[in-house]
Order: structure tokens, then sequence, then C-alpha cells
């Protein structure tokens, strides 16, 4: 059987550029609803070049979760195209990724 942090960073890597998703929709998606803390913690533990877009993942109000790397996280979105509004939110109306598949079934 897959761990919970396998499966929060599976479905955080079929995250495409240029779209977002909130801690909470990984928990959902990653089979672990009302987790998102959880979310959180996985992708602390990564280092920033992972190579999981650990950048993509977001708070439930579009905004970036205040930490270390949070003005690099900006960087990075907007580098593929994302934007901010005045108050440093994305719209997830816009830019919010909505999987048509479970990216964790075979």
């Amino acid at each position: 059987m897959i761990g919970a942090t396998e499966r929060i960073l599976a479905v955080v890597r079929e995250v495409p550029a240029g779209q977002v998703v909130t801690y909470g929709q990984v928990a959902r998606l990653a089979g672990l609803p009302g987790s998102a803390r959880q979310v959180g913690y996985a992708l602390a533990r990564l280092g920033m070049e992972s190579g999981v877009p650990w950048q993509r993942v977001v708070r439930a109000d579009g905004s970036i979760a205040p930490r270390r790397a949070a003005a690099d996280q900006r960087r990075r979105l907007e580098s593929e195209g994302i934007g901010f509004d005045a108050e440093g939110r994305i719209d997830l109306e816009r830019w919010r990724w909505h999987p048509g598949t479970d990216p964790l079934s075979p």
C-alpha cells in the first residue's frame, strides 16, 4: 500500500504548469480528506529543487502560506504566467486545476 506522503506527492506532481491547487484539494485527491496540514508538512520536507512542483500548492484563499520560500514560490508561479491580485492572492476561479481523472489510478 502506498503511504500518505507518496500519495500527496503523486497528486502534486500531476498539477500542470500554470495552474494551482489548494492544500485541502491535494488532501482530498490523495484520499486524505481533512488532512490539509499533512499536505503542508509533506511539502515542507521537500528540498526546493526536488522536482516536485510544490510551488503550485496554495492556501484555500489563493494566498501563499507565509514561510521562508514564499518569495521564491511567488516568483515561480509568476514565471508560469499565474497572476496575483493587489492582496497577493491568486484567483482560484481562473487558475485552479480541475483534474479529469484520479492521478493515482493506474
